[in-house]
């Protein structure tokens, strides 16, 4: 049973319990997506009916956004726990270390990917980087070729949202991988172009100031937490 935020369905899950299942879809037939949304996917979910769709056709939909934790909070309907993407990943690719399964990074500007898996092939021991494509591509189907031809069991897609969650959706089953994962703007932190904010505020829930401080140009996109929240309380009085 998903919990809904103004339209979007999230599993309400422990880090561990969403580790669990995305080992198991992973070894699972067919293709299977996960969502990581915010609350500014929230709301671009509210405007565009096929980025709703596609967030919530996800196999597994987790909270990436202490405002949605908070709004969840608010509306009577508490989620067990904030899981960041990043460290949703970092989960995962420690699993998959062990077990010899094969990833592919997809996204961010041309050159990101490779040093991202120049990294994360040190940090990981045991990680397979199958292959690699930047996000700057007009067409789908020679990038679905690639990953199917590199074998990946699990493909990060990093295109941003709503695309990376449409992609998905569109592309799954193309691409031969039996998990993608919507992941943002990882790959430039996994490469080391982008530094996440100190520990402190990682753990407050104040990433997301962080960012901003550091590239201001953000403020519209921050803009829709405040509009989140306002949305939130509409959808309590109308709960009540």
């Amino acid at each position: 049973m998903r919990v809904d935020i103004l339209g979007v369905g999230f599993d309400n899950v422990t880090m561990d319990q969403a580790v669990a299942e995305g080992l198991r879809l992973m070894s699972a037939e067919g293709a299977h997506y996960v969502a990581t949304p915010n609350p500014e996917i929230v709301e671009v979910c509210r405007e565009d009916p096929e980025a709703r769709a596609a967030v919530n056709g996800a196999d597994l939909v987790i909270a990436d956004g202490v405002g949605v934790i908070y709004g969840a909070k608010f509306l009577g309907t508490p989620l067990k726990e904030r899981l960041p993407g990043i460290e949703f990943a970092k989960r995962l690719m420690a699993e998959m270390a062990k077990n010899g399964k094969k990833l592919y990074l997809l996204g961010a500007k041309p050159g990101v990917a490779e040093e991202a898996a120049r990294r994360l092939r040190t940090q990981y021991p045991g990680l397979v980087i199958a292959g690699t494509h930047d996000g700057y591509f007009q067409e789908d189907g020679p990038v679905t070729e690639a990953i199917r031809g590199s074998g990946a069991d699990v493909v990060f897609v990093c295109l941003g949202a709503p695309k990376q969650e449409k992609w998905m959706r569109k592309n799954g089953e193309a691409t031969g991988a039996h998990l993608l994962v919507g992941l943002g703007g990882c790959l430039d932190v996994f490469s080391g172009a982008v530094q996440r904010a100190p520990e402190v505020f990682q753990r407050l829930g104040l990433e997301w100031l962080h960012r901003l401080a550091k590239n201001p140009s953000r403020i519209g996109r921050m803009m829709k937490l405040p509009l989140f929240l306002v949305h939130v309380g509409a959808e309590r009085g109308k709960r009540k």
